[in-house]
């Protein structure tokens, strides 16, 4: 029922009116504008009755200024405070004394007038809101920044508990929330896509899916005890659409717990995605670029089999170290190592297990170098390892360590049947036959000969 204030200071229409209007209206009558201060700071009325008189001043109509609408009820007699009135924002008068019928006819009119403009400016407010996400989104290509603008924008504008951005994994049946007006740092979350069987719908359907009441909508029948005691009434779904494809499987969720959504709320949610698909199709082709960029430059300077860096990229950092070596007098270690009699391996459980064995090789020695260090596949069962800002002493402690991890570590891939073990060949600078890199890498393979030559399973330092 909407409320209407009555306020007259002389009070001699306020019960006249009061009683007129509360058959059909929640009604407030004051005669003290003391009292009208207090009501006001606790209510807004959705119309104002002011009756005009002499003990009505300018100090009062102030008080009434921001309120819309005001209707203003003057006597014959005071027909000369209208052009007062008016400049306090009175918009609409009647003449004392006015029939119940003129009353109620004023009131109506004024609340249609009301409501239109409200409606006009709720509908400027999406407008410019839907012209300030499609700038934001425009300017930029990073996806989070523009999934989070647009679901902050929608959240400012549509009164919502949450509104999120979720990606659709169809191949593992998995959702993310990517994005959510809540906090921009919440993202990448986990959904279990059963406890959403709106998303689930709108997978299906590719449409939007508008869940006015999850008590009675039979999509929500398997989850209803789950979400009623969250205090969620009313949900949304929109797949975003690119040309009339679906970008990805990329779905705008909203919630509210007071109220269904309008048409008027789920017109503007829909226009807001459709206006930015543009842009988020823009910037999803932008971060699949950088990702196979990024897949594309790791794959330049890593073997395929292993993982590790392969030997052009370690030609490369060698360079790059040794030039540092040698300016600044820090020492530098090479070390190459190679697996005893790998072709037994082969030979008796096939190539695939020997693979097999060059990836877990591969991994034991990855934990057991320091981060700084740098490994590589070398060729064949052959491996590198450069060993920056370290001399002869800590070199030859790294191979032991090496060897003896690599002797004493049980390979799934052979089940226990058989030991691997490793011959090491060390070479450090500075050295009066190391000069370049090239020489530091063959004097590496020089003792690592020697240490094969010797018997195997060893470590052999070149001098």
């Amino acid at each position: 029922m909407k409320q209407v204030l009555v306020f007259d200071a002389g009070g001699r229409h306020l019960k006249r009116i009061s009683t007129h209007l509360k058959k059909h209206y929640s009604v407030y009558g004051f005669s003290s504008i003391e009292d009208v201060r207090a009501h006001l700071e606790n209510s807004t009325p959705d119309i104002v009755i002011l009756c005009m008189s002499q003990d009505l001043n300018q100090k009062h109509l102030k008080i009434f200024k921001d309120l819309s609408p005001v209707i203003g009820v003057v006597g014959k007699e005071m027909q000369g405070t209208v052009k007062k009135a008016f400049s306090a924002g009175i918009t609409d008068f009647l003449i004392a004394p006015c029939s119940p019928f003129e009353l109620k006819l004023s009131i109506e009119s004024a609340l249609k007038s009301k409501s239109r403009i409200e409606k006009l400016q709720k509908e400027k407010e999406r407008l410019q809101a839907i012209n300030e996400t499609t700038f934001l989104v425009s300017s930029t290509l990073d996806l989070q920044e523009m999934l989070y603008t647009i679901v902050r924008k929608i959240a400012e504008i549509v009164p919502v508990v949450r509104c999120s951005m979720i990606r659709i994994d169809k191949e593992e049946n998995t959702a993310d929330v990517v994005a959510t007006s809540e906090n921009p740092k919440i993202k990448n979350i986990k959904l279990d896509l059963d406890k959403y069987p709106e998303i689930k719908e709108a997978i299906l359907t590719k449409h939007a899916i508008v869940v006015n009441d999850i008590k009675t909508d039979p999509i929500m029948m398997d989850v209803r005890d789950i979400i009623s005691p969250l205090g969620i009434r009313s949900i949304i779904v929109l797949p975003i659409f690119y040309r009339d494809t679906a970008i990805g499987t990329l779905f705008l969720r909203t919630s509210r717990s007071s109220r269904s959504f309008s048409q008027d709320e789920i017109r503007f949610c829909s226009t807001v995605t459709n206006a930015c698909a543009n842009a988020i199709y823009n910037a999803f082709l932008y971060e699949r670029l950088e990702y196979e960029k990024t897949s594309l430059g790791k794959l330049a300077i890593t073997d395929f089999l292993t993982g590790l860096y392969n030997v052009r990229y370690f030609y490369h950092r060698i360079e790059e170290e040794f030039t540092r070596a040698l300016r600044y007098k820090f020492p530098l270690t090479c070390l190459m190592l190679d697996i005893d009699f790998f072709k037994r391996i082969n030979d008796t459980y096939s190539h695939r297990v020997g693979d097999q064995v060059l990836k877990e090789f591969a991994q034991v020695l990855k934990k057991n170098v320091r981060s700084g260090d740098l490994l590589a596949r070398y060729g064949g069962e052959e491996f590198i390892i450069l060993l920056p800002n370290t001399a002869k002493t800590g070199s030859i402690t790294a191979s032991e360590k090496l060897r003896l991890c690599i002797k004493d570590h049980k390979f799934k891939s052979l089940r226990g049947k058989e030991a691997i073990t490793v011959s090491v060949g060390v070479a450090s600078f500075p050295n009066e036959r190391i000069n370049t890199s090239d020489d530091l890498i063959t004097c590496a393979d020089t003792a690592l000969l020697e240490a094969k030559t010797k018997g195997r399973n060893q470590v052999v330092f070149y001098t």
